[in-house]
């Protein structure tokens, strides 16, 4: 493979004396790169910037990079990573001047949306390493046909638990029912553990909020939403806000879920204080790190009656890897994207960040993905129903509602509010 793609890289000619932009936030490389305050890297070699928000993942990129740049001597990657919120808000006017950015990634939705409207990204659809990916899950970063970004993890953004605990308090099979999902809920509480963890002093409440309102909604409810043919007063969204008022007022979160941040949620869950994290897959492997002997599983609260349900939860083809229209370096930026998507690297990455991929024929052997890899194939998920929300504005006022019930609004004045914002917005 590394030979195979030294020629790729040569097949471009890409000899070059380059001036790089240094920018803040976490930077590194995995090969002899020059630093943010220098201005070359020497001749013969092009030296592309890679952004993106997983600083949890720096490791294992450094030495994809390396190997990467081991294969290929006329390229260089150096690496920056920022805090999702930061990336939300600032990637694009990073990514405008073209020296920062080659490769970087972008979430689905509003996000994706503001990009494409931008010209921010390559057309990638004539590309051959797009055939590495999964054709399903990759049309999230389409636009009338075209590629413009390749999702690279399969996400399930619901709640990760601990086994153990689920088992220890009577459940051996997760209720399929609110009123199921309540009644275990209460026997976590007995047992003097909170059932939920909930960030949302960062990670914010849009994850658990993917869960809330699953089966709570028709499929394309939020695209109404932002069409103006659906209101977040009508009965969907506050029942969904009246759920999770519910959970609240039970003591069903642990203690401050507004003041909560990611570390100490997941420290929570890890020393087996509570049962559920509120986040997503993601988390699987930092939980392990922090407890080995966690046995782990995820799960959707069920809102609805077992006869109603419609889906067991949720996934999202996210991290999605884009080019950048305005760089210079075009070429060498796919060669990279091309490199991650090769079966062997997109499996060590795999297994090193505990993340199902989007890439054909990744072998899994990590345990948590092993064990959580049937969500795959035999459970009926949701697309991410936040990520349908394509209005950054419109978005903020969905969660804020959720966020003003968790600070004991009542979820009709919470609903009314955030209705308010979205009619502003959509005017």
């Amino acid at each position: 493979m590394k030979s195979r793609l030294r020629k790729y890289i040569g097949s471009f000619g890409l000899i070059s004396m380059l001036t790089v932009a240094g920018c803040a936030g976490s930077g590194s490389s995995g090969g002899e790169t020059a630093s943010s305050g220098d201005t070359t890297t020497g001749e013969d070699v092009t030296q592309i910037s890679f952004i993106h928000w997983r600083g949890e993942d720096v490791d294992a990129f450094e030495k994809i990079i390396s190997d990467f740049e081991s294969a290929n001597q006329s390229v260089q990657v150096e690496m920056n990573t920022y805090p999702s919120e930061q990336y939300q808000s600032n990637a694009q006017q990073m990514l405008r001047s073209g020296s920062v950015g080659d490769v970087f990634a972008v979430f689905p939705g509003s996000q994706f949306e503001i990009m494409k409207k931008a010209g921010l990204m390559a057309d990638l659809t004539e590309e051959a390493f797009v055939s590495n990916f999964e054709e399903t899950p990759i049309e999230v970063g389409q636009v009338d046909g075209k590629q413009y970004a390749l999702p690279y993890q399969m996400v399930f953004n619901m709640p990760v638990y601990n086994k153990d605990l689920i088992e220890a308090a009577g459940f051996d099979e997760i209720p399929q029912s609110w009123e199921g999902f309540l009644a275990m809920a209460k026997a976590l509480d007995e047992k003097g553990i909170a059932p939920i963890a909930i960030p949302a002093a960062d990670i914010g409440v849009g994850q658990f909020m993917n869960s809330m309102v699953m089966n709570n909604s028709e499929d394309g409810i939020f695209e109404k939403l932002g069409a103006g043919e659906a209101s977040l007063t009508d009965e969907w969204w506050v029942k969904t806000l009246t759920q999770i008022k519910e959970l609240l007022d039970l003591g069903y979160f642990q203690d401050n879920p507004l003041g909560t941040q990611q570390d100490a949620a997941m420290a929570l869950v890890a020393r087996g204080e509570a049962a559920m994290l509120a986040t997503g897959s993601y988390h699987m492997s930092s939980l392990k790190e922090l407890n080995p002997e966690l046995s782990l599983d995820l799960l959707a609260p069920i809102t609805v009656s077992e006869d109603q349900k419609r889906y067991d939860g949720i996934h999202t083809a996210t991290f999605m890897l884009a080019v950048n229209e305005n760089s210079e370096k075009k070429e060498a930026a796919k060669a990279f994207i091309d490199y991650l998507s090769q079966p062997e690297v997109a499996s060590y990455y795999a297994n090193e960040t505990g993340q199902h991929l989007t890439v054909k024929d990744v072998t899994y052997e990590d345990e948590s993905l092993q064990n959580t890899a049937y969500w795959l194939s035999e459970k009926e998920t949701r697309f991410q129903p936040r990520y349908m929300i394509t209005n950054a504005q419109v978005e903020k006022a969905v969660l804020s509602s959720i966020e003003n019930v968790l600070g004991g609004a009542s979820p009709e004045e919470a609903a009314a509010e955030a209705q308010k914002i979205v009619e502003e917005n959509l005017q």
